[in-house]
């Protein structure tokens, strides 16, 4: 039995991989041809300029390591940082971000930091993503009804009922409409027919359907403009560069190199779990990434990512080695040259259909309800996220988010909570069942009282008779003694900092002096010096009140013999 390569080693092409991975190649292509297209399209570039970042993808960053088995190309999820950026700074705006970007991740993969990244939250990355997804899905529903969307998310939102309402009294717009969502049903429907042709991608049967029935019925709809692959190219010029002055265009930038590298990570984390080959290495993974975006920001084209639905698709079809990537970036090139024109057939419904699904599909409803139902402190900053990249924009929603999740974790690293527990007396505790009963007299004649004269005040009792507890015999005073108390445990965990000192000393000056206690500090991961002090000082006190002294583990007791404290500031 062949032994199966080790994680960090890429498998070797052999004939048989070579049969798997032309084979997946076709099918990564008809996955993203249309998608290449419908991102484009969605983003305001020309649609050839999708093409050439799928190229790009394929032909260049499918070339070098990382990840072995996922694909890379134009993304939805940055289809709306890329419109924002196209109408703020044009086309050769873009140009120069998306190659300043691919720098920032180039450096970043070189100095090992891709592996920071897997550190954002997840929910900061899924908020981002349904904020991604609310925001395409509205744009597209009035792309589908022709009609020009308003700026920004909240008008887009508030707008959508009366635009869609609208479109039903114009015949043109039912026809757009209908074709969206004929093509949004096929590709529901599309792969769960039996055999063979529920195989085929959905999104391609949809878009060939949709081109067949508006030729054959001469739907009065508006279908992709195309003025050829070489035309759409227009690298940035030196003017261009002297945007990067600007403070925008640099969070634009920083934008770009976030989300791309974060959204291409965890696509890469997720692609690992689907496949048994060799996992992927983040720091070349973000160096592939970087090359890439830096060579499709010096074309003018769209920036890059690793694209989940691709990469899905490509370990599903078979692949074994980087060569199904590479081979898919060669169709998309002899596409873009020998068939350009026929993008002109495909209606620009269709694609909206595309992008609607697509974006529906970014937002992670079974991820909101368990994240819901277990860590609500998780969902507020997913719904925060994703509101605030809908209100505001991506950048801004983004720094909401992350500034939310370190805010929720440094409040829960210092949040303290404090227990006490009774623990019963040990001298009330009964005897077990197979301990006899202590015989507190001499078995010597000699100790027993004289016949007929009572045991003096105090001496013990006769021999055979069980001996009292200490509590139970009256004090030399011929008073009773006290009752018998236990011991009061207090016990800390969570985090212990000068934040939680009202409530760490609230919670101690209000146990009763009259009873000994013992503090457990075992459940804290952190203990400051200001709470180590205040501690300190109160058991001091509790103790100089009352006839029990407090208990302290020995790093804080100021009379104990000196001890190791424990790890940590």
């Amino acid at each position: 039995m062949p032994s199966s390569p080790s994680p960090g080693r890429p498998r070797r092409l052999s004939r048989a991989h070579l049969r798997q991975d032309f084979a997946a190649s076709l099918v990564v292509f008809l996955v993203a041809l249309p998608l290449c297209v419908g991102v484009a399209v969605a983003s305001g570039v020309p649609a050839e300029l999708g093409l050439v970042t799928g190229i790009v993808g394929g032909l260049v960053t499918g070339v070098m390591r990382g990840s072995s088995l996922q694909v890379s190309g134009p993304a939805a999820g940055l289809t709306v940082l890329v419109l924002e950026s196209v109408r703020a700074f044009g086309l050769a705006g873009l140009g120069v971000i998306v190659l300043a970007a691919g720098l920032v991740q180039t450096a970043l993969g070189l100095l090992r930091w891709g592996r920071w990244f897997r550190a954002i939250s997840l929910s900061v990355v899924e908020g981002m993503l349904a904020g991604i997804g609310l925001v395409i899905v509205a744009g597209q529903l009035y792309a589908a009804a022709g009609v020009t969307a308003p700026d920004g998310g909240p008008a887009r939102l508030a707008a959508l009922p009366a635009a869609l309402a609208g479109a039903l009294a114009d015949p043109r717009a039912v026809a757009s409409v209908a074709v969206a969502a004929g093509t949004v049903l096929v590709i529901v429907g599309w792969p769960r027919l039996p055999g063979r042709v529920g195989a085929l991608p959905g999104a391609l049967v949809a878009v060939l359907l949709a081109g067949l029935v508006t030729a054959l019925a001469g739907l009065p709809v508006a279908t992709v403009r195309v003025d050829g692959v070489l035309a759409a190219v227009r690298p940035p010029d030196s003017a261009a560069f002297l945007l990067l002055a600007e403070p925008a265009v640099l969070g634009a930038v920083l934008a770009f190199a976030l989300i791309a590298s974060a959204e291409s990570l965890f696509s890469a984390a997720a692609v690992d779990r689907l496949h048994d080959g060799p996992r992927t290495e983040y720091d070349r993974e973000l160096v592939a990434q970087g090359v890439g975006n830096t060579l499709c920001g010096l074309l003018g084209a769209l920036p890059l990512t690793a694209v989940i639905v691709r990469s899905s698709a490509n370990v599903r079809a078979g692949a074994r080695t980087r060569a199904s990537r590479v081979l898919h970036g060669v169709w998309l090139l002899v596409f873009a040259v020998l068939l350009p024109g026929a993008l002109a057939h495909v209606p620009l419904p269709a694609l909206a259909g595309i992008l609607v699904h697509a974006g529906w599909k970014l937002i992670p409803f079974r991820g909101i309800v368990a994240l819901w139902r277990g860590h609500r402190g998780e969902a507020a900053v997913l719904a925060a996220t994703a509101a605030a990249i809908v209100a505001v924009g991506m950048l801004e929603g983004v720094l909401v988010g992350l500034g939310l999740a370190v805010a929720k974790a440094a409040w829960e690293a210092s949040h303290l909570r404090v227990d006490h527990t009774d623990e019963p007396p040990q001298d009330d505790e009964p005897p077990q069942d197979d301990e006899p009963l202590q015989d507190c007299a001499s078995p010597s004649d000699d100790d027993r009282p004289p016949h007929g004269v009572l045991p003096p005040h105090g001496a013990p009792p006769a021999h055979g008779e069980p001996c009292p507890s200490p509590h139970d015999a009256p004090s030399p005073y011929g008073l009773p003694r006290p009752p018998a108390v236990g011991v009061l445990r207090v016990r800390l965990s969570g985090g212990a900092t000068f934040l939680g000192l009202p409530k760490l000393l609230d919670a101690l000056e209000a146990l009763p002096r009259d009873r000994p206690v013992e503090v457990d500090l075992s459940g804290l991961h952190h203990l400051d010096h200001a709470c180590r002090a205040a501690m300190t000082a109160w058991a001091e006190r509790h103790t100089a009140a009352g006839p029990h002294p407090v208990r302290l583990p020995p790093f804080l007791d100021p009379h104990a013999a000196p001890a190791a404290a424990p790890a940590g500031p």
